[in-house]
């Protein structure tokens, strides 16, 4: 471990950046209060049972746990990342880590679920703050030549968390009340806000005016839009669900176009002007599309389908992050020599490769079997995700870098809903009595359609110039 850390930070011969002593604390702080943030997005999952347990709550009520965590991220991550490029990131991320301080408070202190959910959802709005600024850390931190590897290490700590959350969950339910999921993140949260002041550099900001009609309009698109695609699933609510995609795609055009007229965008629409950030963009949709499907209908596979348990499945699961950690450190490592088009098409045709052995697998697969090729589709994926995402940083100017960061998450929660929603749509079809073995084959053969996709997009942009801004 002490080798990758020392190669992540080692000493670049160009002026941009900071020096590598406080570029490993600044590195080191903004890690902490990304992995909280990361594993309070995963670990909430193992506890629901016990939480609504505990608090006398249906399971379908305990849901919103859950997601009120991701719907206040995805509405705020946008309006968020604008301010960033207004007032600098530091700030911005001072002040999500100090709110997802005082959310984790009062996520451990409530006697009902509403004050829960209301807490989560604080939780979700600082969450945001920290992941928007991410593309402008990594800009206003590394020097160009290094920041392909600033993009692979913060791949192997959301990996390594995703991995690790069931797990970490699990060890402090054992021991302890449910409430300590969330108690345990504030000592940590005092410490990456200690170390902030002293080594995150001050980045100027543009400031202008932050745009109100922007940011309530993003609101009520994705709102619409989140709920719409959770609702597919339900056949009882086909109107409601119509209504809703409406409403969202005419809200939706309505901000495009205002962003379109607006100097500063809160949507960085002025980025797409370059073919590498589009195509970075597209590419990353689709991947994570592919990638939210896997996730959701792997437990189904293994435990209806396979027979396995819970526990075993959750095993399972766990060389996929794994080897994406791994392979993220390795590929942005790569990504600082080579362009994003070959590296994106390695990775997305590595995880074709995984998802389509995965569908195809034996009747009954052995554990290895399985095994490896979980690895290999999180291989893929991690081999992909470093290069992309340094394309979509690199491709932004500084000033721009929170714009940049807003769309790199934005593509990420999209594309994984959508994901999500088609198992759903997959699993109503198809699953009908002991078809959910066929259900779980044939969603998986659709999720590496949507890899073939990214793999031609990423393709596709060797054409395109490669110029980065400064």
């Amino acid at each position: 471990m002490s080798e990758v850390v020392n190669d992540i930070f080692a000493e670049a011969a160009v002026g941009d950046g900071l020096p590598a002593e406080q570029r490993r604390w600044a590195m080191f702080t903004y890690l902490i209060g990304l992995s909280m943030s990361v594993l309070d997005g995963n670990i909430a999952n193992t506890a629901l049972p016990s939480i609504a347990s505990q608090l006398g709550a249906s399971p379908e009520a305990s849901i919103w746990v859950v997601n009120a965590f991701l719907l206040a991220v995805a509405i705020c991550v946008l309006p968020l990342s604008s301010l960033a490029d207004i007032i600098g990131y530091k700030r911005v991320y001072q002040g999500g880590l100090a709110l997802f301080i005082v959310a984790s408070i009062g996520c451990s202190l409530p006697h009902s679920l509403t004050t829960l959910i209301l807490a989560r959802a604080l939780q979700g709005v600082a969450a945001a703050g920290m992941w928007s600024i991410s593309a402008a850390m990594m800009r206003y931190t590394y020097p160009k030549a290094l920041l392909g590897r600033a993009v692979g290490l913060s791949g192997i700590i959301v990996f390594s968390s995703a991995a690790a959350g069931p797990s970490i969950a699990s060890g402090i339910l054992a021991i302890a009340s449910w409430h300590w999921l969330f108690a345990i993140n504030v000592p940590f949260g005092l410490l990456s806000l200690s170390l902030s002041e002293r080594f995150l550099v001050k980045a100027p900001g543009t400031r202008h005016r932050w745009d109100l009609w922007s940011g309530l309009l993003n609101a009520v698109t994705v709102t619409l839009l989140i709920t719409a695609i959770e609702d597919v699933g339900d056949a009882g609510r086909g109107l409601i669900i119509a209504v809703e995609l409406v409403g969202a795609a005419a809200l939706g055009t309505l901000m495009v176009r205002r962003q379109m007229k607006l100097r500063h965008p809160m949507l960085a629409v002025d980025l797409f002007k370059k073919p590498i950030f589009r195509m970075a963009t597209a590419a990353s949709f689709c991947a994570f599309m592919g990638q939210g499907l896997a996730f959701v209908v792997l437990p189904f596979y293994f435990i209806d389908g396979l027979g396995v348990s819970q526990v075993k499945a959750g095993l399972l699961l766990t060389p996929w992050p794994l080897a994406a950690g791994a392979m993220s450190h390795f590929a942005g490592r790569l990504a600082d020599r080579y362009p994003f088009w070959v590296l994106g098409t390695i990775g997305m045709t590595v995880m074709t490769g995984g998802l389509l052995l995965l569908g195809l697998a034996p009747a009954h697969p052995t554990t290895l079997q399985i095994v490896w090729r979980a690895a290999l589709g999180g291989a893929g994926f991690g081999f992909f995700g470093a290069p992309n995402n340094r394309a979509l940083v690199a491709n932004a100017p500084r000033e721009r870098a929170g714009g940049a960061g807003g769309i790199m998450t934005m593509s990420r929660l999209v594309g994984q809903a959508i994901g999500i929603a088609l198992v759903a749509v997959i699993f109503g079809i198809m699953a009908h009595g002991d078809a959910t073995l066929r259900s779980s084959t044939f969603a998986l053969l659709c999720g590496s359609g949507f890899t073939v996709l990214a793999a031609a997009v990423c393709f596709s942009s060797i054409r395109a110039p490669h110029h980065e801004p400064a």
